[in-house]
């Protein structure tokens, strides 16, 4: 019996040390920015429903309620928005379902092969976006990358691995090596 909750205790200290676990805490819930493009589902009002772009003031312009402003704020809290929207003046108890249908691009810079603007895609990490690039320059030092968030206010570039998460605006530095 000791042994078993020995295991299980093992277990649970492995599961949460894991990289998995700390690069999802490392880059929480994702927030809604200027270029992203969206699906507003208003259930029976098909009218209303449609696809949308974040613009450069971080709206989406709806039928009926107009430009509501989503950017930096996560799909849960935008369909609620738009639902208390249409909710207070339009219609009786509606139900909105907000699906982001393509993320604003990633930009990789420095010693890739080609550096640039990048479609982002789920679950991507810094050596994913590497490999878009077309690999490492031979200068490249891959152990001092750094990124700077594209969803931050005024926060500056923080060191980070291949293994870190990458979320869509951000902006991925690769430094040339000294030697």
């Amino acid at each position: 019996m000791l042994r078993r909750l020995l295991a299980a205790a093992l277990l649970l200290v492995v599961f949460f040390l894991s990289p998995g676990v700390s690069r999802a805490a490392e880059i929480g819930a994702y927030k809604l920015g200027v270029g992203d493009k969206v699906r507003v589902t208003v259930y029976g009002e098909k009218d209303l429903s449609g696809d949308f772009d974040v613009n450069d003031q971080g709206e989406v312009t709806l039928p009926l309620i107009g430009a509501v402003r989503i950017a930096g704020r996560s799909v849960g809290d935008a369909e609620t928005l738009i639902t208390s929207a249409y909710g207070k003046n339009y219609l009786v108890n509606p139900h909105v379902n907000l699906q982001v249908m393509n993320y604003r691009p990633f930009f990789i810079l420095g010693e890739v092969k080609n550096p640039g603007s990048y479609p982002y895609v789920n679950g991507m990490t810094v050596v994913n976006a590497v490999a878009l690039a077309g690999g490492y320059t031979p200068r490249a030092n891959p152990k001092n990358i750094e990124v700077k968030r594209g969803a931050g206010k005024g926060g500056g570039d923080t060191q980070v691995s291949e293994d870190a998460g990458v979320l869509p605006g951000d902006i991925i530095r690769v430094p040339e090596r000294f030697f």
